[in-house]
């Protein structure tokens, strides 16, 4: 795959090729499925953006065109797919940041995608961002403590103790999200979810154009 392939994928375009993991669609049904699901909370999504990536994810083949339809007195759509090339690379981007702590908006589309990894890899990936989270964390502690043994004023550390909170916070976090994932109880990943729980997906999506 090609370096301009990679470039092409933007956190907006990772929710996209996430939708179409579920099922070929038109562009219009994944604007409103990204609205109905708040995905646009993290990467926005304006039509006019959401077509712009679309295109660049068909040029670079990550997606095909799966077929030209009308519905009723509506304009004709074009319903895509996700290629092969697509799904690979997609589940390259998950993996490379999930593990990753300084990327938020990255780790945080890679988190909402994160299902289409097997459990061990998710485990695995965040066990090591629990690492990378307690070593920055010393970091910030150390500069800190340095800080106040310095006496510098506090007016010039609030941002550092708000990250170090904020790390403590996301550690916490990051140790409660692997104890339930070690329970393999918990349904991890489409072909885990019962069939009562994938029927009712699937009544959403179709309600969604309603």
């Amino acid at each position: 795959m090609t370096d301009a392939a990679t470039r092409a994928l933007t956190p907006l375009a990772i929710v996209v090729l996430g939708l179409l993991r579920e099922r070929p669609m038109h562009p219009y049904e994944m604007l409103r499925l990204m609205q109905q699901r708040r995905d646009d909370r993290l990467v926005g999504g304006s039509r006019g953006t959401l077509y712009h990536t679309v295109d660049r994810l068909e040029r670079h083949g990550l997606i095909t065109e799966a077929g030209v339809g009308r519905e009723g007195n509506r304009p004709e759509r074009t319903t895509y797919a996700i290629s092969d090339a697509g799904a690979a690379l997609a589940d390259a981007w998950v993996r490379d940041n999930l593990a990753r702590i300084d990327r938020i908006l990255e780790f945080r589309v890679a988190l909402s995608e994160a299902h289409v990894l097997p459990r061990a890899d998710v485990i695995a990936l965040l066990t090591a961002r629990a690492t990378a989270l307690r070593d920055h964390r010393g970091d910030v502690q150390a500069t800190l403590a340095s800080a106040h043994e310095r006496e510098v004023p506090f007016q010039f550390l609030v941002e550092l103790e708000r990250e170090l909170m904020m790390l403590d916070t996301d550690i916490r976090w990051v140790h409660g999200i692997l104890t339930r994932l070690e329970d393999s109880a918990l349904p991890w990943g489409p072909h885990e979810l019962p069939a009562e729980t994938r029927g009712r997906l699937a009544a959403f999506r179709e309600s969604v154009l309603a």
